[in-house]
């Protein structure tokens, strides 16, 4: 019998529950998949407690994972049983066996184990439409990034660096400080003591950064607003510390002409195209080494309730994974 983390209402921890449930056959385009690794994300948090809506309970958690096909439906082209793939934002993770459309696969590597890939196809897409989108990095450019030691803050370090950036990194505490700079940071700043805008000013000699990736939200929008340069770019994409409160755009006329973005993964690989051309960016970023999924955490999945304890209470670093198997 396959089993599940699902939830019935929202709220802490504690409504994660270790259910059996059916999986079934492969619909005409689907995929039965046998999941060998499942990652663990922030926004599971955000949906597990409500900030994020859900239309029906009970529902399976989660957005992302690696494993082996098993069954293919009748229509599905390109897949086979026996393939390894992995999906990033199809909610229904954590799960032994799940059915999945077909098109929300991608084919691994050899290169890429499956704990690798669970870690990295959420947070390395995340990453790759910040770097290469929402604000194109060049060489050159200074760039503020929010939780260094987080698994995307890890990969935007990493792959910011190889396009050729000075990296900020703003952590909580000195040994978080110390692993951002492992991972390539020039700078960090710790925000338990320091304060981010003027640290980011004295860093650059007064002139700010060209863009800042705030993955925290409410807490650190103006110190973000204020460590930009004219005509940098705010992109808030994660709400760790809650939602940017409302503001008016006129604010941002005086601080230097500013831009602020709330992008998504969800649009950034909306289309087949969109979806392909990052996961192959990223496919080659860790292949060739430019960018190391460091897999800090591993959890079983029955033990999800203590995986997002820990996540929630910043004890984690790194990606953490969640195993089916247990």
């Amino acid at each position: 019998m396959t089993h599940a983390i699902c939830i019935h209402e929202t709220g802490g921890p504690e409504v994660l529950r270790w259910e059996a449930v059916e999986v079934g056959e492969p619909g005409l385009k689907q995929v039965r998949l046998k999941q060998t690794a499942v990652g663990l994300n922030y926004i599971d948090v955000y949906f597990r407690t409500g900030l994020y809506p859900i239309a029906k309970y009970p529902i399976v958690l989660g957005q992302e994972g690696a494993g082996v096909v098993e069954a293919v439906g009748t229509e599905v082209e390109g897949l086979k049983a026996g393939d390894r793939v992995a999906y990033p934002m199809c909610m229904g993770a954590y799960t032994q066996q799940r059915l999945i459309d077909a098109d929300k696969l991608v084919k691994l590597p050899d290169s890429i184990d499956d704990r690798t890939a669970a870690a990295m196809m959420l947070k390395g897409l995340t990453a790759h439409y910040l770097l290469y989108r929402t604000y194109p990095v060049k060489a050159g450019d200074t760039i503020l990034v929010y939780a260094a030691a987080g698994g995307v803050g890890q990969i935007l370090t990493q792959w910011g660096k190889a396009l050729g950036a000075t990296v900020i990194g703003c952590v909580g505490s000195d040994g978080k400080a110390q692993l951002a700079r492992k991972n390539g940071c020039d700078f960090t700043i710790n925000y338990s003591r320091e304060s981010i805008s003027r640290q980011v000013r004295e860093i650059t000699s007064g002139e700010g950064v060209a863009v800042a990736y705030d993955s925290i939200g409410k807490a650190t929008f103006e110190d973000s607003l204020d460590s930009l340069k004219p005509f940098g770019v705010l992109a808030s994409y994660g709400n760790a510390s809650g939602p940017v409160d409302p503001f008016s755009p006129g604010i941002l006329a005086p601080k230097g002409s500013l831009y602020v973005t709330r992008p998504t993964l969800a649009t950034h690989i909306s289309t087949r195209e969109l979806y392909l051309e990052g996961a192959e960016r990223l496919f080659k970023a860790v292949s060739e080494g430019v960018v190391n999924i460091n897999v800090n955490q591993t959890y079983a999945l029955k033990d999800a309730a203590q995986a997002h304890s820990d996540l929630e209470a910043r004890k984690t670093t790194g990606s953490t994974v969640l195993l089916p198997e247990g």
